[in-house]
């Protein structure tokens, strides 16, 4: 997977995604990041890209021209790549395929031009970032992150070349980096071989949307507080149920509005309404 990075810090990104699994990801090629530093597409000699916004008010705007070509070289680049791998595929592709493979491959190529570049901008303004989205970006070969800085990004550009708006939540931040890098950092996680164990994406926090259940290491014993004695059972099955059962509990707890998306069995709900009227009678004891 490709990411593009727009931005007037592209050393904080590289900084911040050259480590641990990303870093890892990107040296065995499973990941490219491409961070674009917008003020090489200034044009003036002080390589400024922002201006007083019309109207007054306060602080500065970046201004459209920058951002617009920066996309715009990102986008060239995109599209010769695509064009390069096209022409390798027709050069080692020797052998005649089959007719529906052909209408196939045809069809999908109609698609992949048809189907926009994908522009995300970081904004308190947009759809709150989740794993649901994350799962649905990590199917894009290329994904544009716009990082926008001072007061934000003339709206004229916006309207051109963004897609989707997207926050990391509702507070303000100087900038769109540290957004953009928990977004290659969440979407990362979900691209095949990014993880030495691929099953480790498919069972953390947020799968169903029910946190990940409590896990023990050695020693058995710490501190007095011990290992869950059905974890040392080596029953594979009762010990399945039981992390079923933690991660309903502990997102019962501490994210109780994530249940409502969660795909509970009829079983399931009536345990939950069994042990929320458990834990009423207990109170009511105290």
């Amino acid at each position: 997977m490709n990411f593009h990075v727009l931005t007037l810090f592209p050393e904080m990104i590289e900084q911040g995604v050259n480590t641990s699994i990303t870093g890892r990801a990107i040296n065995n090629g499973l990941l490219s990041i491409n961070a674009v530093n917008i003020r090489d597409y200034a044009f003036n000699k002080h390589n400024s890209v922002d201006d007083y916004p019309y109207g007054g008010g306060a602080g500065m705007l970046m201004q459209a021209e920058p951002v617009y070509l920066a996309y715009e070289a990102v986008k060239e680049q995109i599209d010769k790549r695509k064009q390069e791998n096209i022409k390798s595929e027709e050069v080692v592709s020797k052998e005649p395929a089959d007719c529906s493979e052909v209408r196939n491959s045809d069809l999908q190529d109609e698609n992949s031009k048809k189907r926009p570049l994908r522009v995300v901008y970081l904004s308190p303004q947009g759809d709150v970032f989740n794993q649901k989205m994350a799962e649905e970006m990590a199917q894009e070969e290329d994904l544009v992150l716009l990082c926008g800085h001072y007061e934000g990004i003339d709206e004229r550009v916006l309207e051109e070349i963004v897609t989707d708006y997207v926050s990391i939540g509702d507070y303000v931040l100087t900038g769109g980096e540290l957004p953009a890098m928990v977004m290659i950092d969440t979407i990362s996680r979900l691209v095949p071989g990014v993880l030495h164990n691929d099953v480790s994406a498919e069972f953390e926090s947020f799968q169903d949307n029910l946190l990940e259940y409590p896990q023990y290491s050695r020693p058995e014993e710490w501190r007095g507080k011990k290992v869950p004695p059905i974890l040392l059972s080596g029953h594979h099955a009762n010990i399945e149920k039981w992390r079923r059962e933690q991660s309903i509990l502990r997102t019962m707890e501490r994210r109780p509005d994530l249940l409502k998306e969660s795909n509970l069995t009829d079983k399931e709900k009536k345990w939950i309404r069994q042990v929320k009227r458990e834990r009423k009678e207990a109170e009511k004891i105290k």
